[in-house]
C-alpha cells in the first residue's frame, strides 16, 4: 500500500499535541500528512499547513471541506485515514464525519466531549466497520505491556490491589487567567467536558488500570476538589475503586501537585507478587515477590512476552520513552488499517485503545464527577 496517507484535525501553529502526533506517526515511516484543517481559523489553518510543506490547494480552511474535497479525489490519492488532535470539544464532529465518509481515525483522547457523544460515535464506527484508535499512548509501553502479560498469565496470582496515581504541578497557579493555551482549554467547561484534571489525566489512570490488570472498575467513592480559586473545572481528585473481581483500588489525579511533572505511576498486588511502573522511569518494570527476593525487568533485556519486545524498538539499554509510546500506537493503528484493506485480522500483539475504551474513559469521566457531588458513598461505574 505504500505509506498511508493522511490527513490532521488540529495541531496547528502553537499546538502541542498536534506536533507529538505528527512525530509520533513518521517515526516508523507508515503513514505521510498530505493535508489538514489545522485550525478553527481557516487563514491560521492554511498558514500551519503551509509551514508543514503542505500543498496549499490541500491546506483546507474547515474539517468539513478537508472531507468533501478529499472524497472527491482519485482514490489512490485521497486521504486514507484521518488524525484528530484538536481540543475535547471538536473531536465528535470531525470523527462522526471521517467515519461516514470511509476514512479510518486515529484520535487524541478523550474520546469526545461528552458520554452521549461517545456512545453515538461507537455505533458509527461499528457501522462503518472501519479502523479507529485512541492516543491512550502510555499503553503503549514496553514495560506496560509486560505488566500485562505478567497478569494474564497469573505470574503474581489473583489481583487484589491497585494503586495508580496521576499528579502534575503545572496547574498549582491560576495560569488559565494568563492566557496560555493549553491551560485555557483544558480549564474551560465549554472545550473541555465537565472535568478538568479527572478528563485530562484521570482518564489516563483510569486506562492504564483496566488496561495493566485486564479487569473493570465497577463502583467508585471520589472527592472531587478545585484548589485554585476562580478555576471552574476540578483540579485535584481522590478515588477509590472496586474491580469486577472483587479487588480493591485507589486513583489519584492531581494537576496542583507543585513540584511534580508527568508522575504517572500504578502499583498492582496479586496473591504471589506485586508490580510497580512509573512513566518517568519507563524502562523499568519492578516485580516484588511474596517469597524471594525482588527483580527489576528491564526494556529490551532478558525473557520478556513477545507483546512487550514487539513494542521494544532498540537495543537494551537506550532510552526509549514518550514518543516511541505514542509511535507504537500510530504503528499498530497502521497495521490494522493495513489488515482492514487486506481483508484479515491484525496480529493481536499490536493492540491498541479502540472506541469501547474510550467510552469506558468518558463513562469515567461524567461518573467520578457525580460520585464527587454524591452524598452517596458509592456510585455504581
Amino acid at each position: 500500500m505504500g505509506k498511508l496517507r493522511m490527513g490532521m484535525v488540529g495541531g496547528g501553529i502553537g499546538a502541542f499535541i498536534g506536533g507529538v502526533h505528527r512525530m509520533a506517526s513518521v517515526l516508523d515511516g507508515e503513514f505521510e500528512l498530505l493535508c489538514g484543517a489545522f485550525s478553527s481559523d481557516p487563514e491560521k489553518s492554511r498558514a500551519s499547513g503551509a509551514a508543514l510543506g503542505i500543498a496549499a490547494q490541500r491546506c483546507y480552511g474547515t474539517f468539513e471541506e478537508m472531507m468533501e474535497a478529499e472524497k472527491r479525489l482519485p482514490a489512490d490519492e485521497r486521504m486514507q485515514v484521518v488524525s484528530i488532535v484538536t481540543p475535547n470539544h471538536v473531536h465528535f464532529p470531525p470523527a462522526k464525519m471521517a467515519l461516514e465518509n470511509g476514512f479510518h481515525v486515529i484520535c487524541d483522547k478523550p474520546v469526545t466531549f461528552s458520554l452521549e457523544e461517545a456512545l453515538i460515535l461507537e455505533k458509527v464506527v461499528e457501522k462503518s466497520g472501519l479502523v479507529f484508535a485512541l492516543t491512550h499512548n502510555y499503553t503503549g509501553y514496553p514495560m506496560v505491556k509486560q505488566a500485562r502479560q505478567m497478569i494474564r498469565h497469573g505470574e503474581i496470582g489473583a489481583v487484589r490491589k491497585v494503586i495508580v496515581e496521576y499528579p502534575q504541578g503545572w496547574l498549582s497557579t491560576n495560569l488559565e487567567a494568563s492566557g496560555q493555551k493549553q491551560a485555557a482549554w483544558r480549564t474551560d467547561p465549554t472545550r473541555s467536558g465537565v472535568a478538568g484534571s479527572m478528563g485530562d489525566i484521570g482518564t489516563h489512570a483510569e486506562n492504564l488500570a483496566e488496561y495493566i490488570t485486564g479487569l473493570k472498575i465497577t463502583e467508585m467513592c471520589a472527592d472531587i476538589s478545585i484548589f485554585v480559586t476562580g478555576r471552574l473545572l476540578d483540579d485535584d481528585g481522590n478515588v477509590l475503586l472496586r474491580f469486577e473481581n472483587g479487588a480493591k483500588g485507589i486513583l489519584h489525579a492531581s494537576q496542583i501537585c507543585a513540584g511534580e511533572e508527568n508522575n504517572l505511576n500504578i502499583r498492582v498486588y496479586g496473591e504471589k507478587g506485586g508490580l510497580e511502573w512509573k512513566q518517568m522511569e519507563p524502562n523499568s518494570l519492578i516485580v516484588k515477590w511474596l517469597d524471594k527476593p525482588m527483580q527489576i525487568y528491564r526494556t529490551g533485556f532478558g525473557p520478556l512476552y513477545p507483546e512487550s519486545t514487539a513494542h521494544t524498538r532498540i537495543p537494551a539499554g537506550h532510552p526509549e520513552g514518550y514518543l516511541e509510546a505514542f509511535a507504537n500506537i500510530y504503528r499498530n493503528f497502521a497495521f490494522a488499517v493495513r489488515a482492514h484493506a487486506e481483508g484479515r485480522q491484525p496480529d493481536p500483539k499490536f493492540d491498541f485503545p479502540t472506541i469501547q475504551d474510550g467510552v469506558r474513559g468518558m463513562r469515567f469521566i461524567e461518573q467520578v464527577i457525580e460520585a464527587g457531588k454524591s452524598s452517596k458513598k458509592w456510585v455504581v461505574f
